[in-house]
C-alpha cells in the first residue's frame, strides 16, 4: 500500500499511524523517490535488538525531521569476532513493536544478500582514528563500518543522521566519512543513554544476567571518579588505577583504558582543555564499551 504525506499539513513531522517495512533496496528507495521530495530525512541506522538509547535517537529525528527512517542490518564486515556476532542478539518482531509505538515513518530491514550483493573489494583507511582503543582491539571493524555506512548513506539519502555518544571512537570516524566523502548530510551525536544505575544502554545488555547488569554499573561508577580525580590532579595513570580499581572489583575484566583527546582519540596532552576516558571490558563474556567527556 502506499501512502502519500502531506508536508503541507505536517512541515516537521509526521504523525502517521502506519509504519512501513520495506526489505529490498528498490522497493524502499522507490517509495522515498515518490513520497519524499523536498522533505527531511532523519536516519537512525542501528544494528537491531533496540532499547531506549535507540529510541531516543527516533525521538530526537521526529523533532526536526519531516520523514524518520530506522534501518536495521547486523552487519558481518564489523565483526572481528564471529563467535560475537553469532550471539548478537536478534529481535526483530520486538523492534518493531517498539518502533510503530512511537511512530517512526519507515523501517529497511534488508538481509546480507541484499546489502552485499557481491564481494566487496573497498577498503577505508582512517589512519590514527582506527590504530587506538578499538580499531586496535577490533582490526577490521571500522573498515566494516564504513562500508555498511556508506551503502545506506546512498540507499537512504538522508539529510540528518543520528548517532550515540556511547560510540564515542565510531562518531568520529562516521564525521570522517561524512567529510571525506563529501556526503550531503549533517550528523548528529546525541548524548548517551543510561539506566537508572548508570550503566549505558546497549544491544548487548540483554545478554547479561541481573547480577551482570548489577554489576556492570560499575563502569560509569569508574569514569565519574575517574573524571574527578582527572579533574582534581591531570594525572592520567592516577585517573586509569582508579577506575580499574573500581570495575575489577565488580569482576569486569578491563580491556583498554584510555584518556584522548576527543577530535584525534590519540593520548591526550595535560594541557588539554578537554579530554574523553574511554573504556572497554568484558563482563560474563559480553563486551561492553563506554566513555565520558572531561572539561577541564
Amino acid at each position: 500500500m502506499k501512502i502519500k504525506y502531506n508536508f503541507d499539513v505536517l512541515p516537521f513531522s509526521c504523525s502517521l499511524q502506519l509504519m512501513l517495512v520495506f526489505d529490498k533496496i528498490a522497493a524502499f528507495k522507490d517509495h522515498l523517490n515518490q513520497y519524499s521530495k523536498g522533505s527531511i530525512i532523519g536516519f537512525v541506522p542501528t544494528m537491531g535488538a533496540l532499547h531506549e538509547g535507540h529510541l531516543h535517537l527516533v525521538s530526537e529525528a521526529k523533532k526536526s525531521c519531516n520523514i524518520v527512517v530506522v534501518s536495521i542490518f547486523v552487519n558481518p564486515l564489523q565483526f572481528n569476532n564471529s563467535s560475537d556476532f553469532d550471539k548478537y542478539p536478534i529481535t526483530i518482531e520486538k523492534d518493531k513493536a517498539l518502533l510503530e509505538e512511537i511512530k517512526c515513518d519507515l523501517l529497511f530491514i534488508p538481509n546480507a544478500t541484499e546489502i552485499y550483493s557481491q564481494k566487496t573489494r573497498l577498503k577505508f583507511d582512517f589512519g590514527t582514528l582506527e590504530q587506538v582503543m578499538e580499531g586496535k582491539f577490533r582490526p577490521g571493524h571500522f573498515n566494516g563500518v564504513a562500508i555498511v555506512l556508506s551503502k545506506l548513506f546512498h540507499i537512504v539519502s538522508p539529510t540528518i543522521v543520528y548517532f550515540g555518544q556511547k560510540d564515542f571512537q565510531q562518531c568520529a570516524v562516521v564525521k570522517t566519512l561524512i567529510e571525506d566523502l563529501s556526503f550531503n548530510m549533517k550528523m548528529i551525536t546525541v548524548p548517551t543513554v543510561r539506566e537508572a544505575s548508570g550503566l549505558a544502554m546497549s544491544s548487548r545488555n540483554q545478554r547479561l544476567s541481573q547480577e551482570g547488569l548489577s554489576k556492570a554499573s560499575s563502569i560509569f561508577a569508574g569514569l565519574s571518579q575517574g573524571m574527578q580525580v582527572l579533574k582534581e590532579t591531570r594525572n592520567k595513570t592516577k585517573t586509569k588505577e582508579q577506575i580499574q580499581k573500581i570495575v575489577e572489583a565488580a569482576c569486569i575484566e578491563v580491556e583498554y583504558i584510555e584518556i584522548a583527546d576527543p577530535k584525534t582519540l590519540l593520548p591526550a596532552d595535560t594541557d588539554l582543555r578537554q579530554m574523553v576516558i574511554c573504556f572497554a571490558g568484558f563482563l560474563e563474556g559480553v563486551r561492553l564499551i563506554d566513555n565520558i567527556v572531561v572539561d577541564l
